[in-house]
């Protein structure tokens, strides 16, 4: 779990990666900046921080903060009630994030999982993005994404998020506390 002086220092570092990248957040979206470690206790490696701006019935957009070598765990968004699952689109905004989705394996990654969870970590294919680029993933796709050499700044637009219901390559993730 995180800290209180982990949490803070998470925000601010995460609120001056959106000033780099020239996005203007509100007071209350500041306040309102999710620190997330996946309940593995380890933000440097495996974690995210995020700005959701809107998530209703049918649509859902967030601003995605990785710090340099951050990792978002491999999951996948399933078929929820009447949901086919999320679909999400990524935009790289600043920085660069190395995304692995299902397909054919890179054959020289630039990414490397966590130390001691890289049995976790299945699917290779990876796909580059650097600011002004785009990828959409389809419901129930695994993936996993990494912060490049400086970090990364990623929007989100997506159907439906629900968090709660996505499903992790890691036993031992908590999405939520």
């Amino acid at each position: 779990m995180v800290d209180r002086t982990q949490l803070d220092l998470a925000k601010s570092r995460a609120l001056s990666f959106f000033d780099k990248a020239g996005i203007i957040l509100t007071d209350r979206e500041k306040q309102d900046l999710e620190v997330a470690d996946f309940g593995l206790g380890d933000l440097e490696h495996s974690g995210l921080e995020i700005v959701t701006y809107v998530n209703t019935q049918r649509c859902c957009a967030k601003e995605l903060i990785l710090f340099p070598g951050q990792t978002c765990p491999e999951h996948r968004h399933p078929a929820v009630e009447d949901s086919p699952g999320k679909e999400e689109t990524f935009r790289c905004r600043w920085g660069l994030v190395y995304l692995y989705v299902e397909g054919p394996p890179t054959a020289q990654p630039m990414a490397r999982p966590p130390i001691g969870r890289e049995a976790c970590y299945t699917v290779w294919h990876e796909v580059v993005l650097r600011p002004g680029m785009q990828y959409t993933l389809a419901p129930d796709t695994r993936h996993w994404f990494q912060g490049g050499p400086e970090g990364a700044v990623v929007s989100e637009f997506s159907t439906r998020s629900r968090d709660e219901a996505d499903i992790f390559t890691d036993p031992e993730i908590r999405r939520l506390p």
